[in-house]
């Protein structure tokens, strides 16, 4: 169950560390400082905390330590915040638990507003200000520089993506077509709505991580079941030659057909669905530009 949680923390890392390079790309400087560097410092104080406690519970010898009893690990993340700074001694895993667990809540706590209000704010400061000196009115918006610097198909992605998250000098576009108004309450929304996905996500994403382990336990059942039955009661227990043939049989095409067929696929199915729902709702917007399948056929027009 642990290691499952813990591949699921490092992969969901890596998802966030991934957005970063779509921001860098489109220069999105406003969504790296109001929501990458939240979101991960939010993952990382909560989860990555927990997956910390795990490794340090691993490390110690519980059986050669008098008078220390190994904590349960999800009753400490509940007293981190609801009791932050009280940890009872015989359960303490390492010294200044305590404080360094409210500082680790301030942080996270801290991180919410800093994802909701800071970006809808500075896009309206910086729409205000391009069209005060009539940037906008203009026509030169971030959408035709990025133009000018990539070519079709990147300029394409560049557009959507400034549409979606903000212009490329400095991430505060309008999110609007040439001269339209900034409309500051959808902005706000799309915010709010991006930030409690993201919040409440980070605890229903890294307990998905645990159908791992409950596969590994479906799994460790079945072959027990296949063994005691099979071999040991219809098979070596009745003492006939022929029956422990029959059961070996028996016991091997199941292994084949369950163990190691049906049970290996509804493993890919589990992880391909972590990969793409856990993992990539962390940087994969899908605003990018219609996929054009390759044809050999000639329009009339070209």
């Amino acid at each position: 169950m642990k290691l499952s949680v813990t591949l699921g923390v490092v992969h969901m890392t890596f998802g966030i560390v991934l957005s970063l390079f779509n921001h860098m790309y489109f220069k999105n400087r406003v969504s790296v400082y109001c929501e990458f560097i939240p979101q991960l410092l939010f993952l990382l104080c909560i989860f990555g905390y927990m997956i910390f406690l795990i490794l340090i519970k691993f490390s110690i010898d519980w059986e050669n330590s008098p008078g220390r009893v190994p904590p349960s690990l999800i009753q400490t993340m509940i007293h981190m915040f609801l009791s932050p700074g009280t940890v009872p001694s015989e359960e303490q895993l390492y010294d200044g638990q305590g404080m360094l667990q409210v500082v680790l809540v301030l942080v996270a706590v801290i991180c919410m507003p800093l994802m909701l209000l800071p970006k809808p704010f500075i896009e309206r400061y910086l729409h205000n200000k391009r069209k005060a000196s009539g940037y906008i009115a203009a026509g030169h918006t971030a959408e035709s520089a990025e133009h000018d610097e990539h070519d079709e198909k990147g300029a394409h992605a560049v557009a959507a993506s400034s549409a979606q998250h903000g212009d490329s000098h400095g991430g505060g576009g309008d999110g609007h077509g040439d001269g339209e108004e900034f409309i500051f309450s959808e902005h706000m929304i799309h915010q709010a709505i991006h930030t409690i996905e993201f919040i409440l996500g980070a605890v229903s994403n890294t307990a998905s991580y645990l159908r791992l382990w409950a596969l590994s336990l479906a799994h460790a059942e079945l072959a027990n079941v296949f063994w005691e039955k099979m071999i040991m009661q219809y098979g070596l227990t009745t003492g006939k030659p022929y029956m422990a043939f029959i059961a070996m049989a028996v016991w091997v095409i199941a292994t084949l057909g369950v163990l190691c067929a049906m049970d290996v696929l509804e493993c890919f199915l589990h992880a391909l669905r972590l990969h793409w729902v856990e993992f990539q709702n962390k940087f994969y917007q899908a605003d990018g530009y219609a996929f054009a399948p390759f044809s050999f056929e000639v329009k009339d027009d070209e």
